[in-house]
């Protein structure tokens, strides 16, 4: 049991910083492009056509640049292209070398340094691909990559040696396989299509690849993981969100991090998709400085509510070649969880899990609960450190009646 969790209500903000926090639902403004017209700014070809690519551009549009940002953009695209679109890039805070937002799109001279436990595929995807573009690791369910391309490149990706094509790994998607692969395993109803990000392809592509995948009858679930709706939420038009429902039942897993990504534009972005009918997750990565601190965490899962996303899974930083520099300890993810679960809304809990490295699967990880079992009982203890009996025999049967006097409890 961790000790060292803050008591219920020691870091509520008061009510009225709470309710600022409320009205504060936006976005840092233009900065930069603030010539720009609303017409080119809110077109999502033209944010991709501007995006942050070079060195000159970064030391021109932050002055702040560390000598260890410089020489790890110099090296960036050794590994992992460096792309951050102005939308997004107006979240960073200049005076702040550890800005959360910075943390994550900017690059540094620690990515180059690899451990000896790193892996340029940690989750052993290569391995569970039995057509390229297609990973097969869990029975019912597929990855279906469609793109190497990101709007933003994170630099914790988990699948940096296929992204940008910056490590020269030459990802080309065989739709035609992948879907034949999928026609023929009628085990597989849940696709999950990601990559890259599948929102960067067309309306016209995106919808002929569902309808595609609609056409197979044991494909009953189909899903997108996509940053778009942070990175680049001028993305989520009307149109877009009428093509995608009529292929329901449509989920989508966002990836938000921090706060400060939840603005007024990704709010209504993430608005229009809930009116479409489609269910919203999140997934989170446990990065240092940017929110490995439970005050950060609870405000960034209350707030993902307001946005009608349900905080789906918080990952251990997975062990990917040169993010030792932005991985947190375990032990930190678990007092993370001990400080929302009973602090907030069971809505607003994720399930923290560690994708085991080489291709084990996600791996649930929790604080422990029960602390002991015997003949007759289950001995549990809740958020507050209160501790509680529930009769239960060894086997898991039910009780009918008391086996004999309880024995007294001890705390654990």
């Amino acid at each position: 049991m961790l000790t060292d969790a803050p008591p219920a209500g020691a870091d509520e903000p008061p009510a009225s910083a709470r309710q600022d926090e409320l009205k504060r639902f936006r976005s840092a403004g233009r900065g930069f492009w603030s010539h720009i017209p609303d017409r080119e700014w809110n077109d999502w070809r033209w944010q991709l056509k501007h995006r942050i690519t070079t060195l000159e551009q970064l030391e021109r549009l932050l002055p702040t640049l560390t000598p260890e940002e410089r020489a790890g953009t110099v090296l960036a695209n050794h590994k992992l292209a460096l792309a951050i679109t102005p939308y997004f890039f107006n979240l960073i805070d200049p005076a702040d070398e550890h800005c959360p937002i910075r943390r994550q799109v900017i690059p540094r001279l620690e990515e180059t340094l690899t451990a000896p436990w790193e892996m340029t595929d940690p989750c052993g995807e290569d391995s569970h691909s039995p057509v390229p573009g297609l990973v097969h690791r869990y029975p019912d369910r597929v990855l279906f990559l469609v793109t190497d391309r990101c709007a933003a490149y994170c630099r914790y990706c988990t699948r940096s040696r296929l992204v940008s094509n910056a490590s020269g790994y030459d990802f080309h998607p065989q739709f035609d396989r992948q879907l034949e692969y999928i026609a023929r395993h009628s085990e597989v109803r849940d696709v999950l299509l990601s990559g890259g990000d599948p929102l960067l392809l067309s309306d016209e592509k995106l919808e002929n690849l569902l309808s595609r995948l609609r056409a197979i009858p044991h494909v009953e679930f189909v899903r997108l993981g996509t940053r778009i709706p942070v990175f680049l939420p001028q993305r989520i038009t009307p149109a877009l969100c009428a093509m995608l429902r009529q292929f329901h039942p449509l989920f989508i897993s966002i990836h938000s991090n921090h706060p400060r990504e939840l603005t007024t534009e990704v709010r209504e972005a993430l608005g229009r998709l809930a009116d479409a009918g489609i269910p919203l997750g999140n997934q989170s990565v446990l990065l240092r400085h940017v929110n490995d601190d439970p005050v950060v965490m609870k405000a960034h899962v209350q707030k993902l509510l307001l946005c009608r996303v349900r905080p789906y899974y918080l990952y251990q930083c997975d062990l990917i070649a040169g993010s030792a520099h932005l991985r947190t300890s375990v032990r930190r993810g678990l007092e993370i969880m001990e400080a929302l679960r009973g602090h907030t809304t069971g809505y607003a809990v994720p399930l923290y899990v560690i994708d085991a490295p080489g291709g084990g699967g996600k791996v649930p990880v929790s604080p422990e609960y029960v602390l002991s079992r015997n003949k007759d009982r289950v001995v549990i203890r809740n958020y507050e450190g209160r501790i509680f009996e529930y009769p239960e025999a060894l086997d898991g049967t039910p009780l009918f009646k008391a086996a004999g006097p309880a024995e007294p409890l001890e705390l654990i």
